[in-house]
């Protein structure tokens, strides 16, 4: 059986990666009590169309290369494998049978905490999982029924309002993104001529 890790697991469409996820990831990994992040990629949600969402193998290699000299960052495709719609606490439970000698914890944006209570199971994520949350600037102030759960660790991380919507939209009319995005990341995206059509 492996070592006892803490992993913290960062869920996204990842569409694309970019310097503040990678920026929060990192944080986690070296302010928190964290041991690895894993930046999982979610599926394409064959129940939503979504035209503007990449095939889920050109985001997670974007993932790749944006993590690759990260020792303590990596990409997931645990998702991938996993029957569609996928829930949270399937991956959880799936993962926990998967890598018994690790912890595994969620980390989300305060945004996500504020829906929290709506997800599927959440009483069970929260009895089993700890929950790590970073700052997001948001238009309602309201604060998550959640907030004050035990198991709910708030992280002072860096502020940071990156939206890959709006990268996405940036490319297609030409602006320059490349201070928003890992050398390798744009280079892919370039070379694929990802976002510029449509």
């Amino acid at each position: 059986m492996e070592i006892h890790k803490k992993t913290g697991l960062y869920f996204g469409t990842f569409n694309p990666v970019h310097i503040g996820h990678i920026i929060i990831a990192n944080h986690f990994a070296e302010h928190s009590d964290l041991d690895e992040i894993w930046l999982v990629v979610t599926p394409h949600n064959p129940f939503k169309k979504k035209n503007t969402l990449l095939p889920d193998h050109h985001r997670l290699e974007m993932v790749f290369r944006a993590t690759e000299e990260l020792e303590k960052i990596k990409p997931s495709d645990i998702e991938f494998k996993l029957p569609q719609p996928n829930y949270t606490v399937n991956t959880l439970a799936h993962l926990q049978e998967k890598y018994p000698g690790r912890e595994f914890c969620l980390i989300m944006g305060e945004d996500n905490l504020k829906g929290l209570h709506k997800w599927k199971n959440y009483e069970v994520i929260l009895q089993q999982h700890a929950v790590y949350v970073y700052p997001r600037i948001s238009p309602t102030p309201d604060p998550s029924p959640l907030q004050d759960h035990p198991r709910v660790h708030k992280v002072e991380a860096p502020v940071i309002e990156i939206s890959s919507t709006a990268i996405r939209q940036d490319i297609k009319v030409g602006k320059n993104v490349t201070p928003l995005l890992h050398p390798r990341v744009w280079e892919y995206i370039d070379q694929m001529n990802f976002y510029r059509q449509g």
